[in-house]
């Protein structure tokens, strides 16, 4: 489907769920500029436009009930600068993330979501400032991240070693998580085979294999179906009620409430809502 045609679709999609005008420019803006920026197929990047309003009109719904008090610190950014090829990425970035508590982190295309959450992975470095994560950490990337060539299984197996599992554990625990997404990963083909939105599923279950106290997920469900988007943030949820910590990149408007928290860069990085 051309981008225009999709573009125009949501557009009338989004006015048939009553999505107010300006939530409804903001997210066809929102979602034009990265098709353009990122020379996206529309259908790859955000599924059929009337799933994708129904989407963001969700997304534009009361907030689901909030988790428990948040509480230790798991990562924490002090003034955080990063330049590439000289042009600032990060000027000055605060983050805390606890506990109990998610985290949605939002902005334009380039204003370095993915940079900061590469440096929390400890991927990168930053140029200046101060970056303290505590415990283990499990990330998902907004490309690739899983061995095209490994079963679901096998790569369970792998990233569980990591984690201290067992390769009965490892299969279990990652079998697990994707019945939650809706997916039967214990009968899946290699990577390679699997579809765009599969892949995704799959990056998200290698994440919180072994259950790290800190999630990282970078534009998680982009590509993701409607059933298996909310799927995702019912798992997200279960991790948030149990008392772990997750921080997810998103565009702007996607799922503003349904996070504990949100943080825009590109506003001197000041919390759009907090969990206090």
């Amino acid at each position: 489907m051309r981008t225009a045609t999709w573009i125009e679709q949501l557009a009338h999609e989004l006015a048939a769920l009553d999505v107010p005008s300006a939530d409804a420019a903001a997210i066809v803006v929102e979602a034009e500029s990265h098709l353009g920026e990122a020379a996206a197929d529309p259908l790859a990047a955000f599924g059929a436009p009337a799933a994708y309003a129904r989407l963001m009109a969700d997304a534009l719904a009361p907030a689901a009930s909030a988790g428990p008090a948040a509480g230790r610190v798991r990562a924490r950014v002090a003034g955080v600068h990063k330049r590439y090829r000289g042009r600032t990425v990060l000027d000055g970035v605060d983050l805390t993330v606890r506990d109990g508590e998610a985290v949605l982190l939002i902005g334009p295309n380039g204003c370095g979501k993915s940079t900061l959450v590469r440096i929390l992975a400890g991927l990168q470095r930053p140029d200046g400032g101060r970056v303290a994560v505590d415990g283990s950490v499990g990330y998902a990337p907004q490309h690739g991240g899983v061995a095209p060539h490994l079963t679901p299984s096998e790569q369970f197996v792998l990233f569980g070693r990591a984690r201290g599992l067992s390769r009965a554990a490892a299969i279990r625990d990652g079998v697990r998580l994707a019945d939650q997404l809706a997916w039967d990963a214990a009968r899946a083909p290699v990577a390679a085979a699997l579809s765009g939105g599969t892949r995704q599923k799959l990056s998200i279950v290698l994440a919180a294999l072994g259950e790290p106290d800190l999630l990282l997920l970078d534009e998680p469900y982009q590509g993701l179906d409607l059933d298996s988007a909310q799927r995702f943030w019912e798992l997200l949820w279960d991790w948030r009620d149990r008392g772990r910590a997750a921080l997810v990149v998103a565009h702007a408007r996607d799922a503003l409430e349904r996070a504990d928290a949100v943080v825009e860069l590109g506003r001197a990085s000041a919390p759009l809502r907090s969990a206090a």
